[in-house]
């Protein structure tokens, strides 16, 4: 599965269970498990009901089976544990830098044509590029046709995966996708830039001209189509999304964190100082972000960023993905700076289990430093006096 997906599982969770304990449904979610047989004819009298052919149907799902493995991914998602630090520099190499330049280069009419019609820099839509797929080397094996009637067919989140699996047939009747051939993610998502279905049915673009929407075998397609979505979320041309930054050392730390934004010129004058010397955005709201706390790197955000945190749930790919595309835009290394020491994986759930005692909503005590984790720390510092940069150490949970 893509990074960006794990934040529709995500959502689709909140919102099932939200409807499950206020009784708020008021349709019935799409017919799931029992007889195979039944379910994809259930699938195909819907696809049909939604502007497909019987024989587009019947193509997209004839040899559909189950499949064992993609129910196995799904049950045992890995959780995300790296600090931005050790996955920033895994994942922002030397190499893909210059695979990227040389992608950026090799396809430059494409890009300016993204740019011109979508407003999106091209920095931006390469590293994805290179963050998902490796430039569409690592793309998935999983026939993907097998993949969405699975996960359809499972009752855990139907409503999730079955409008992607109608999706699929409408792509098979626009004779853009091979429903015995094509392969990709567990999770359904397809091509270089990992879109699913519903997206590609809704932003593709044909970017090679051959009347076909292929965003598995065709960068320029892929391409386009990524800026389309971008576009679509949101991202504004011209504006930033991440810009590193340094800082004073009597900065007020509780000022810093997402959702803090302010005016970029009211952190400009706290002595927030940008390193590229670029202060002509000051008027955009901003939040300054310490993914490792005020004595790691430092970035501000401005609202561009938002499309990030809707690709995908971690702030950690987030941000490594923002700060790729920075270097892709021609932005230096960051500064590691020299960051407190964090906590293993036992001392994260330590400080969780003492945050939940005190009253925080940290969610589950499960060890990953996600935002309300972030922000129990940030609340717990400031009630003590230390510095309060919501990064937790060894000292704080001493001090606890």
């Amino acid at each position: 599965m893509s990074a960006r997906f794990a934040r529709r599982l995500a959502i689709a969770s909140v919102i099932t269970s939200c409807l499950a304990s206020t009784a708020l449904a008021q349709t019935p979610a799409p017919a799931c498990g029992g007889d195979f047989g039944a379910f994809l004819n259930g699938v195909k009298a819907e696809a049909i009901s939604k502007g497909a052919s019987a024989s587009a149907a019947d193509e997209a799902l004839a040899g559909a089976q189950i499949d064992q493995k993609v129910l196995s991914r799904d049950r045992a998602q890995g959780v995300f544990r790296q600090t931005f630090l050790e996955f920033s520099q895994r994942t922002v190499s030397q190499a893909r830098l210059d695979i990227g330049r040389q992608k950026i280069k090799q396809y430059a009419d494409v890009f300016a044509r993204a740019e011109k019609e979508f407003g999106v820099a091209p920095g931006v839509i390469t590293a994805f590029w290179a963050m998902e797929t490796d430039f569409g080397a690592v793309q998935g094996d999983f026939n993907t046709r097998n993949a969405l009637v699975t996960l359809s067919h499972d009752c855990r989140r139907p409503e999730l995966f079955r409008p992607q699996l109608i999706a699929l047939i409408e792509m098979v009747q626009h004779g853009d996708l091979n429903p015995s051939t094509n392969t990709g993610a567990w999770a359904g998502e397809i091509g270089q830039v990992q879109m699913l279905p519903e997206d590609i049915i809704a932003h593709g673009v044909d970017g090679d001209g051959d009347g076909h929407i292929n965003v598995k075998t065709s960068s320029p397609d892929a391409i386009l189509t990524a800026a389309k979505f971008i576009q679509s979320m949101g991202f504004k041309p011209g504006q930033p999304w991440i810009q590193e930054v340094t800082l004073p050392e009597d900065l007020p730390w509780d000022k810093s964190g997402l959702g803090n934004e302010m005016p970029a010129s009211e952190w400009f004058k706290l002595g927030v100082v940008p390193r590229d010397g670029v202060t002509s955005f000051g008027n955009l709201p901003a939040a300054l972000i310490l993914p490792q706390g005020r004595k790691g790197p430092t970035f501000l955000t401005y609202p561009n960023f938002n499309i990030y945190l809707e690709w995908n749930q971690s702030f950690i790919y987030t941000t490594s993905a923002a700060y790729f595309a920075t270097r892709l835009s021609g932005a230096p290394t960051y500064l590691k700076g020299t960051p407190e020491q964090g906590l293993d994986d036992g001392g994260m759930k330590a400080l969780q289990t003492k945050l939940e005692a005190l009253g925080h909503d940290i969610g589950k005590v499960d060890g990953i430093l996600g935002s309300g984790t972030r922000q129990a720390v940030q609340k717990e510092q400031a009630r003590l006096g230390l510095p309060a940069d919501g990064w937790p150490t060894l000292s704080l949970l001493s001090a606890l």
